[in-house]
């Protein structure tokens, strides 16, 4: 992470003790996706200005593989078992991250004691689960509004989400935007052996491997080039099985990953289930242009600059191979995660002293 900048806020003076935050999630290590990058890269920064962080997490709790992707675990929580540990940590601000068991558990807690607390839009979660379960995402949006309902605030990354949300009903919305590492992703990675002697164009795509990332319509696309897949999950080996000549190179971190993105020609972004989409400002950042469906993410990031949308990806991808890439790397260097943890740190609903109390009278809930 980049981390020239390591000034912390105005708002945390030297004589102030450090404020206590408690992030509840249930997206976290192993776990590779935005929600856990986003998250880690905000504990970090968060600590290293000085603020008290405790991520309650699924590592912490028994748990179990989520059906239809093991990757994902799923925490087992005896009763109350979140509400004690959120009063024994008694911190200064709530933050529930995701919808899952243990943001459920953490909802329920605060709830039930008139605590506040901030919560989060990751991810187009009924359209994530409408892909899983082959129901309608109209069934999903009841729980997405109860659950968020009694938030202070719903954190979310982009403006289509906000329309989106406040469509629903939710309008205790506050802007939280999302940053990229420029000392780790530059146009100056090294190419990975893997791709050096490939046929080009070199079309990536970068993320999880799974149904909800619509990757068969890349993989599907009529372009032509090498389309190449870096990631893992549950869809791979059917992938891999239907599309025999795309390149999956699996789980690629660090100097690897950056040098993928670098050496591609369009970085290829098929989903429609995100929220933001930060491998998008990654790939701008070495120098690779965009092309994606017109959807919520792309259309807040990208402009006609650095990548190109359309409901036909292969005309997307088509255009913004055109782009120019070095407007590609001055576009994500507007991204910056510090600016972005300080949006976090406004968002949140400090708790007052008998919020406080509240939080610490544990009972079986």
């Amino acid at each position: 992470m980049n981390m020239s900048a390591k000034i912390a806020p105005a708002r945390l003076a030297a004589a102030e003790r450090p404020q206590s935050i408690a992030i509840v999630t249930d997206a976290w290590f192993p776990q590779v996706n935005g929600v856990v990058r986003t998250l880690s890269t905000t504990c970090e920064i968060l600590r290293r200005w000085g603020y008290d962080v405790t991520v309650i997490s699924p590592e912490q709790y028994h748990s179990v593989p989520a059906p239809t992707y093991p990757e994902i675990r799923l925490a087992l929580t005896l009763p109350g078992a979140v509400g004690r540990q959120l009063a024994r940590i008694t911190p200064d601000a709530v933050h529930i991250a995701t919808e899952g068991p243990l943001g459920f558990a953490a909802r329920r807690y605060c709830a039930g004691r008139g605590v506040p607390f901030t919560t989060a839009y990751h991810t187009q979660f009924p359209d994530y689960i409408s892909r899983r379960t082959g129901l309608p995402a109209s069934v999903f949006w009841p729980y997405i509004r109860w659950f968020h309902g009694p938030a202070e605030r719903v954190m979310v990354a982009t403006e289509s989400i906000r329309e989106e949300l406040r469509g629903e009903g939710l309008t205790q919305l506050a802007h939280w935007s999302r940053g990229v590492d420029l000392a780790s992703f530059s146009p100056d990675a090294p190419v990975p052996l893997e791709l050096a002697d490939l046929g080009g164009p070199i079309l990536l795509y970068v993320g999880r491997v799974a149904v909800e990332k619509n990757i068969e319509a890349f993989l599907s696309c009529d372009h032509p080039g090498t389309k190449v897949v870096v990631g893992d999950g549950p869809a791979r080996a059917s992938l891999e099985a239907k599309f025999p000549e795309a390149v999956f190179l699996g789980k690629r971190t660090g100097a690897e990953l950056a040098g993928c993105y670098a050496a591609a020609d369009v970085f290829v972004f098929p989903s429609k289930t995100d929220t933001f989409g930060l491998v998008m400002i990654e790939a701008l950042a070495c120098g690779t242009p965009v092309a994606a469906f017109p959807v919520s993410g792309p259309v807040d990031i990208l402009n006609e600059t650095v990548g190109a949308m359309d409901a036909d990806l292969a005309k997307a991808i088509a255009t913004a191979r055109t782009r120019d890439r070095a407007a590609c790397t001055a576009h994500a260097a507007s991204f910056s995660w510090e600016a972005a943890t300080q949006q976090f740190l406004s968002g949140l609903a400090p708790l007052a002293d008998e919020e406080c109390v509240s939080l610490r009278a544990v009972s079986a809930i």
